[in-house]
């Protein structure tokens, strides 16, 4: 059997290299990797599918060519780098950086490249990100976000009240519209960290300016985050569960969310807008919602033993169980598989992972599908006793950095998206002042 490179195998098919992964997320095409972690293809199936032509009956995807994230077996890569080799070593603003610039000084060397870190650069996984530009917000834009929140009710999930402090950021932003990538690099430094300074703390009030609210708060995104969604004191071993959950959440290629930031920015919108919509499609239940679900889940298995009774109920209403399945990853998905290791590392015999265990060997006993990153957020947030609806927040606060890089390749690219629909309905009336007619 003769197994060809991706190169060879798009030319072989006369199709782009990002149409051939298409044809694998499809079905259409199996692949391994190689030693080199390089795609394979089995040359055999890759004559038979050129003898067939492009599948009959299938509309033509839509494919965008992305140098953000490559998806792999069981993870991604992020500009080439292993997306849990980088959780487990650089922080989230790191990582951002890296996805905003493609600077090899903002990350750690990779294992075995011999490169030294650059001077001065990178980020120790519980200290603040050194030698980069501050991660701050304007003080008027601040406390005009927490101004915005002072009617919200008290019980609001932080999903909600991210988006209301977004729109007030970008309203307060005179700098939004400046779209080259330094720009838009500053613009998400400010946008994340005005984001996460302004949710109210956790177990607080409703926010509300307090006259000493500083620009950018000082100290890293995670540490910030862990102060508005959890009521106690972090641990060093669960703020860097945190700090890795924000690293493997902060791009995923052209997911739903991701498709529609692109959308939203080769029409020229600006950043903040651009995440704006992004959010609206991450708070569904089959995307970032489903950490939700499954907090939702993990809270009515109050102890072991109910987690048969749980897992049953749900089946029995025909309902999905939140945390379980991927439509990439079908053998396994393994930024949970890390995720929930960081946990169990974290909070050795803590009782909630008793419980999360329970659920993880009842789905297994009636084979369904594995677990997933929504899964092992949602015990991250469990065991450490944040807020409900704190996992979306996570997801929304790390994702943000991958929009804004696909949001940047659009800005370069200059030209607006549009997709065409293949029409099912009933056939066009003609016109009266169709010349056909007369």
């Amino acid at each position: 059997m003769e197994w060809i490179d991706a190169a060879t195998a798009a030319e072989r098919l006369g199709v782009k290299p990002a149409t051939l992964y298409a044809y694998v997320s499809r079905g259409l095409l199996t692949r391994r990797h190689g030693e080199d972690r390089r795609s394979l293809f089995e040359a055999g199936e890759i004559e038979r599918l050129a003898r067939r032509g492009r599948p009959r009956g299938q509309p033509p995807e839509l494919v965008i060519e992305s140098g953000v994230t490559a998806l792999g077996l069981d993870r991604p890569y992020y500009r080439g780098r292993d997306a849990l080799a980088l959780a487990r070593t650089a922080g989230f603003e790191a990582v951002a950086e890296w996805l905003w610039t493609a600077d090899p000084g903002a990350l750690p060397a990779p294992r075995g490249s011999g490169r030294a870190p650059a001077a001065g650069r990178g980020r120790s996984r519980d200290g603040a990100l050194r030698g980069a530009a501050a991660w701050t917000c304007d003080r008027d834009a601040l406390r005009a976000a927490i101004e915005a929140q002072r009617g919200l009710p008290a019980d609001l999930l932080p999903l909600d009240r991210i988006q209301v402090i977004i729109t007030v950021l970008g309203a307060s932003d005179s700098l939004r519209h400046q779209l080259d990538p330094a720009s838009v690099a500053a613009t998400g430094r400010r946008l994340v960290a005005g984001l996460v300074d302004a949710l109210p703390r956790a177990g607080d009030a409703p926010a509300r300016p307090s006259g000493d609210e500083k620009p950018g708060g000082g100290g890293s995104v995670a540490g910030r985050l862990w102060a508005r969604l959890c009521p106690r004191p972090a641990t060093p071993a669960l703020l860097s569960a945190l700090e890795a959950a924000l690293v493997l959440l902060a791009d995923h290629e052209l997911a739903a969310s991701t498709l529609a930031a692109r959308v939203a920015a080769s029409a020229r919108a600006d950043p903040y807008a651009v995440v704006l919509t992004g959010l609206g499609v991450l708070g569904g239940p089959l995307h970032g919602g489903a950490s939700y679900g499954a907090e939702r889940l993990l809270d009515e298995v109050t102890e072991p033993g109910r987690a048969t009774r749980v897992i049953a109920d749900r089946i029995r209403r025909g309902e999905r169980i939140p945390g379980f399945g991927h439509s990439v990853y079908k053998n396994g998905d393994a930024r949970g598989e890390l995720l929930l290791a960081l946990v169990r590392e974290a909070a050795p015999g803590h009782e909630r992972l008793a419980a999360t265990q329970a659920v993880l060997d009842e789905v297994r006993r009636r084979r369904l599908p594995e677990r997933n990153v929504d899964f092992a957020l949602a015990a991250l947030t469990t065991v450490a006793g944040m807020v409900p609806g704190a996992g979306e927040a996570i997801f929304a606060v790390a994702r943000i950095a991958g929009w804004l890089a696909h949001a940047m390749e659009e800005y370069e690219r200059g030209s607006l998206l549009r997709l065409r629909a293949s029409y099912t309905g009933p056939p066009p009336e003609r016109a009266t002042d169709d010349p056909a007619t007369t």
